[in-house]
């Protein structure tokens, strides 16, 4: 009788021993999810994407495997929002100080790298992750993207081959300077070897030899980062982690052109992001579903089978790419918004504003049309080069030929004030170059998505509509140096400038 309880015994703990066991395994199983993020970088600068001067193979073969989504959009054009508002899956506007450009990210709000950790997942990250900003100022004993490690090689050591993981490589490519090192130089995409003559440039800009040159030297940058995920999936090819593990690409916002970064226009929102798990996700496939960057937290969550938390206002990107899966409810727009890019306007102003944009047409209202949007004159820092504080042929040449009959419409559509609504027809004018806010033919294309726009707004608690209190103007900004803007000696020379603003007064 005794043997036979100890029998008992040892089966009911080997019994327990195995689920355990199996339950780790199962809990082990889980995908590691590698975030792969240019800086800066517009969604249609790729070869997968149809850009056929840029070289980008390592992109393009990751695409091929996955995803390619076409219609993805960041939630604010400005880095530090941009990121905020894809850790936490939530609008800029729901997240305090957390929607402008170095500021704090609050930590009362849930942000998916955390929630991944306490979940069982390792996390880490290099390079830029949750920026420009100060973690330090709010007491986070870390980036919000996670753990820092020097390189990627050096978190798949630390990991030891256990997962699951996640991993955000935040690269500096393509954003400006191109040469960290050296701010003012310019070339380097004629060292790289790319034809000036085969760049198609925008609508939206001059077609000069100084804007051609630099979009080459942009795109070189996009090359280095195309370099740099061969390194990242080799290393991961290397460790044998490659079949267990998502990759997105994807970059935080649009290029550092005149109408790009800090804009509301597609230039500074419409953003390239692929995704792939090979065996689990379809391949060599196109989504074409109105997306944002903030859908990736939810998403991230749901692969790692943790509950999404109910106030996330995004959705998870699951049904647009797994395989066997029945068609995906479609959204009808996105919207998204800007409150202070930069420290550009006397006492820190901001410029806010917010857009709701759908297949068809992309409607923006702007809350103080009486500021400069791209920053107070002469220097109109909201445009990089920053400040003028660095070289940047673009701006430097609208600049130096805003008189010029052909350059003077797009200078004033980069640099003027604008109105208090704007309206384009994104099908028919992709450059949007024409305001068809004032035209009755399409009033009633206005009244729509401004209501829509007004309803979501409400819905969500935006004080821009709600009447609450607006704290964007006034709220901390880590960054003394650039209170004092220095434009570089070649600027002052050529736009008979000061040698130093000063923006508190």
């Amino acid at each position: 009788m005794k043997l036979r309880v100890i029998n008992q015994c040892l089966a009911a703990v080997a019994l327990v021993a195995c689920l355990t066991s199996c339950a780790e395994k199962k809990k082990d199983r889980r995908p590691n999810i590698l975030l792969l993020m240019a800086d800066n970088q517009s969604w249609n600068n790729t070869g997968c994407y149809g850009d056929s001067v840029v070289q980008t193979p390592n992109i393009d073969q990751i695409a091929g495997q996955g995803v390619r989504f076409t219609n993805m959009f960041c939630n604010s054009p400005s880095c530090t929002p941009a990121r905020a508002s894809l850790l936490t899956g939530r609008d800029i506007w729901n997240l305090e100080d957390g929607a402008n450009l170095w500021g704090i990210l609050p930590r009362k709000f849930a942000i998916y790298t955390d929630m991944l950790e306490q979940s069982g997942y390792q996390t880490g990250y290099s390079g830029k992750g949750w920026a420009p900003g100060s973690y330090k100022a709010n007491g986070r004993p870390h980036n919000p993207a996670g753990h820092y490690y020097k390189s990627f090689k050096e978190f798949m050591a630390h990991t030891n081959g256990s997962g699951p993981w996640t991993y955000w490589f935040s690269s500096y490519q393509p954003g400006r300077p191109f040469d960290p090192k050296n701010p003012d130089a310019v070339g380097a995409g004629l060292k790289a070897g790319i034809d000036l003559n085969k760049i198609k440039v925008p609508k939206y800009l001059p077609d000069s030899k100084d804007v051609r040159m630099d979009i080459a030297d942009y795109y070189a940058a996009i090359e280095k980062f195309d370099n740099e995920i061969g390194e990242i999936m080799a290393e991961l090819k290397r460790v044998g982690q490659l079949d267990n593990t998502v990759i997105v690409v994807c970059s935080d916002n649009g290029w550092q052109m005149p109408r790009g970064l800090a804009n509301l226009y597609d230039f500074g929102t419409h953003v390239p992001f692929i995704m792939s798990w090979p065996g689990r996700f379809k391949t060599n496939a196109v989504a074409n579903n109105l997306v944002t960057l903030n859908d990736i937290a939810p998403t991230f969550l749901q692969l790692a089978g943790v509950d999404v938390p109910a106030n996330m206002t995004s959705k998870s990107l699951l049904p647009f790419v797994e395989l066997n899966q029945p068609k995906a409810p479609e959204r009808s727009y996105v919207i998204y918004g800007r409150e202070r890019h930069a420290f550009v306007r006397q006492h820190g102003l901001s410029y806010p504003g917010r857009a709701i944009r759908n297949n068809d047409f992309l409607y923006i209202k702007n809350y103080e049309p009486g500021r400069w949007p791209a920053g107070d004159p002469p220097l109109y820092g909201d445009v990089d080069p920053y400040m003028m504080s660095y070289e940047g042929l673009a701006k430097f040449y609208m600049m130096a030929h805003k008189d010029d009959p052909k350059v003077k419409p797009l200078f004033d559509l980069a640099f003027a004030k604008r109105p208090a609504e704007e309206l384009f027809d994104v099908k028919n004018d992709p450059d949007e170059l024409h305001n068809l806010t004032y035209d009755n033919k399409y009033a009633a294309v206005k009244t729509q998505l401004a209501g829509q726009l007004k309803a979501y707004l409400v819905a969500t608690n935006d004080p821009r509509e709600t009447g609450g209190k607006i704290i964007w103007d006034t709220t901390a900004y880590y960054s003394e140096i650039d209170k004092t803007p220095r434009p570089n000696k070649k600027a002052q020379k050529l736009f008979h400038l000061d040698s130093v603003y000063n923006y508190l007064k």
